[in-house]
């Protein structure tokens, strides 16, 4: 009969013990529990592989892939336990097709966007990533950089009418009034002229039947010629010399997803800004209107201090 001396009996139980510990913890780890992410859009680009790819980079433990629309089925025939990306509007389209399916993100869609297709209604599947900065985080860049601006001017049209009691709401605690203007025609310059004549800044809703490169022109010249700034709509318009914006890039975009693929989809918001966010100023713009330079990531972290967490 084999003889184990008694003083490695303990030695043994602890080898064993940090075995067990360590498959576990490797069980754990194994990607058996992975979940499966469809991205989908209208049309495979280089910009789409790579957002696929950062993704998926995120996520090593899960199986993340683009397939463009045309290579699937209807909504209702994908497996539910699928967690769906819509990267574009025609995705959109094609999920509204069907209430069943998978659980589904909608990533960056404005606004005016889910507005036009979804009127009030909001389907229990869905969740919305918007695409354009939040009216409140706008009301707050503004009085950062122009704290003597207290008439903030709006244009509106048909479109964007139903942003501006959530506008006012925003602007209330701030000690800002909101001036509208509502303009329908942007061929006659009477609405923008009788708006600039009652505020101190313009705010630019994120309106693409208002903002847009057929207005820039005249939208800009306008204030400017006034000594009057424009903030926002978007970055884009930042470079075509707003003076500036918040907005939220593919980073940011990216980090957003990463938080909520972490949790079960039952628990997804309805609608979503991410927490994320950067500031696009036009340091040239700022010059002309005898603001001090701005520093971008400064006021970006100031504005993020401010935001009230849910």
């Amino acid at each position: 009969m084999s003889y184990c001396p008694a003083w490695k009996t303990p030695s043994l139980r602890r080898l064993l013990a940090v075995l067990c510990l360590l498959f576990g913890s490797l069980l754990g780890s194994l990607p058996g529990n992975a979940a499966d992410i469809l991205l989908t859009g209208a049309e495979d680009s280089p910009d789409v592989r790579t957002f696929t790819q950062a993704l998926s980079e995120l996520r090593p433990n899960d199986n993340v892939r683009f397939q463009t629309l045309a290579s699937l089925p209807t909504p209702d025939k994908l497996p539910e336990n699928i967690r769906l990306i819509l990267l574009d509007l025609p995705s959109l389209d094609w999920r509204l097709q069907d209430t069943r399916g998978p659980a589904t993100l909608v990533l960056r869609i404005s606004r005016l966007q889910a507005r036009r297709r979804l009127n009030n209604t909001l389907p229990a599947h869905l969740s919305l990533l918007w695409s354009d900065p939040p009216l409140d985080r706008q009301l707050r860049l503004t009085r950062t950089l122009l704290p003597e601006a207290k008439r903030i001017g709006v244009l509106y049209d048909n479109h964007s009418e139903f942003l501006l009691n959530e506008l006012r709401n925003a602007a209330l605690p701030l000690g800002l009034e909101v001036v509208t203007q509502r303009w329908d025609n942007i061929h006659d310059s009477r609405p923008l002229q009788a708006l600039l004549n009652n505020s101190d800044v313009l705010l630019g809703l994120d309106d693409a039947d208002l903002y847009n490169p057929q207005t820039a022109k005249n939208l800009l010249l306008s204030s400017y010629s006034r000594q009057m700034a424009l903030i926002g709509p978007n970055a884009g318009f930042v470079k075509a010399a707003s003076l500036a914006s918040t907005y939220s890039d593919q980073s940011d975009w990216l980090a957003a997803l990463d938080e909520l693929l972490d949790r079960p989809p039952a628990t997804w918001p309805r609608t979503h800004y991410p927490h994320r966010f950067k500031v696009a100023s036009n340091p040239q713009v700022a010059r002309s209107l005898g603001i001090e330079q701005i520093n971008d990531a400064s006021v970006a972290t100031l504005l993020a201090e401010g935001e009230r967490r849910p």
